[in-house]
């Protein structure tokens, strides 16, 4: 089964094209997703051959992935702003053609030194892939249907954490480190001109005329400022304790390959849950998604007790870190309207790295002060205080304002 047919099933068959969903586009951009999200992880999956043939130890090694993750931060808005006046086809196309450029010369490096110069390119490129395929996916579509557009781009980073890591690490078993970065580099050239031809075929939909819509050109910037701060700070809940997931899931008698795999599966479940409810409710999903990640690292304690109860734990785990991100990017969407649509596409990668960064760097803190046992409870008040932020927040963009007319009423009586 092809990954296109993959992304299709697990957006639970959303309408095609006569309802408002251009596929050959959005297919295009997942895609993109697939390919950054693979070229993100993939020194994990290949460390221990690619520390070995570079001549440094495993932990310089994985300073591969963490700088990349600070230059997604660093890079994503100065890049945003100055590509602002290109067409968005023009800069996914050349972004993605920088990823496969900076990706083939990872796996030409003679040292590390270079590894890590193109990992740095490779990464500021993807920060910008990701600013310009949020904000583009949001915007051809209706508004009503952009929660769904985001849960099929997005389908591609799930399936390349579910399928990309596997495959490279069979690659490097078998022929060594350096095939499965010339592989990404190869698909990225054709994953260039792919959205180059297939994005330019689809118009941008005007949200402020939208049928059944209100102007969006008035909306505040505040709403998308706190939801990017509190969908950074769901993150940081979550990966304090997946930095150390192997340990985690250690004592049970399920092989922890197999509950990774189940992780990862469930998560693309989830990301289809986000496309049937988000277009409906996007500020109570997020919401909803906080109590469940948290009762579900509540649960993370009983890891080990039966083989059927870590299955039980680990896909309900799975189901709301999955959903998590999509949910966060679609409120960010709804709540921006056509003005800030940009900036909400900008603060997705930015707010998603620094959690990710905070949240690996508190579980080590955690883990080295006490042990993994607390982590979980830890990352309970990060996931509890999300929640509250997100209701907040819904209950202040929800609630109704007074009509210029009515409070117009008794001067002009």
């Amino acid at each position: 089964m092809s990954m296109f047919s993959v992304i299709a099933m697990t957006t639970n068959r959303l309408p095609m094209r006569s309802a408002g969903m251009p596929w050959p586009a959005l297919i295009a951009m997942a895609l993109t997703t697939f390919l950054v999200v693979s070229g993100e992880m993939m020194p994990t999956a290949v460390l221990p051959l690619l520390a070995s043939d570079l001549e440094v130890t495993t932990a310089r090694a994985g300073l591969l992935v963490s700088a990349w993750a600070g230059t997604v931060v660093l890079a994503s808005f100065p890049l945003t702003r100055l590509t602002a006046r290109f067409e968005r086809p023009t800069v996914i196309a050349g972004a993605l053609t920088i990823f496969a450029i900076a990706t083939l010369v990872t796996a030409l490096a003679p040292t590390y030194a270079f590894a890590m110069g193109s990992r740095v390119v490779a990464a500021a490129a993807t920060g910008l892939l990701w600013s310009t395929i949020n904000a583009h996916a949001a915007s051809i579509v209706p508004e009503h249907r952009i929660a769904r557009a985001t849960a099929i781009v997005l389908a591609g980073g799930m399936m390349g954490t579910v399928g990309g890591l596997p495959v490279g690490n069979a690659l490097a078993a078998a022929v060594g480190w350096r095939l499965p970065f010339v592989a990404l580099a190869a698909l990225g050239l054709v994953g260039a001109g792919a959205a180059l031809v297939l994005l330019r075929r689809v118009p941008v939909v005007d949200h402020a005329t939208d049928a059944g819509h209100p102007s969006t050109t008035s909306r505040p910037l505040w709403p998308v400022l706190a939801l990017g701060a509190v969908g950074g700070l769901l993150l940081l809940a979550h990966f304090m304790p997946f930095t150390f997931v192997a340990e985690i899931l250690a004592p049970s008698d399920v092989s922890t390959p197999l509950l990774l795999v189940l992780f990862g599966l469930i998560g693309t479940v989830g990301v289809a849950l986000v496309g049937a409810t988000s277009d409906r409710f996007p500020t109570i999903v997020p919401v909803v998604l906080a109590g469940a990640l948290a009762v579900s690292l509540a649960a993370v304690l009983g890891i080990g007790r039966s083989a059927g109860l870590d299955l039980v734990i680990v896909l309900a785990w799975g189901l709301a870190a999955g959903a998590a991100g999509p949910a966060v990017q679609a409120s960010l969407m709804h709540a921006a309207g056509a003005r800030h649509r940009r900036t909400a596409g900008t603060l997705m990668p930015v707010a998603m790295n620094v959690g990710i960064a905070l949240g690996a760097a508190a579980g080590s803190s955690v883990v080295d002060r006490w042990s993994i046992a607390p982590l979980p409870m830890a990352a309970l008040l990060p996931a509890l205080l999300a929640g509250a932020g997100f209701l907040v927040i819904a209950a202040q963009v929800s609630s109704p304002r007074p009509r210029p007319e009515v409070a117009a009423a008794p001067a002009l009586r």
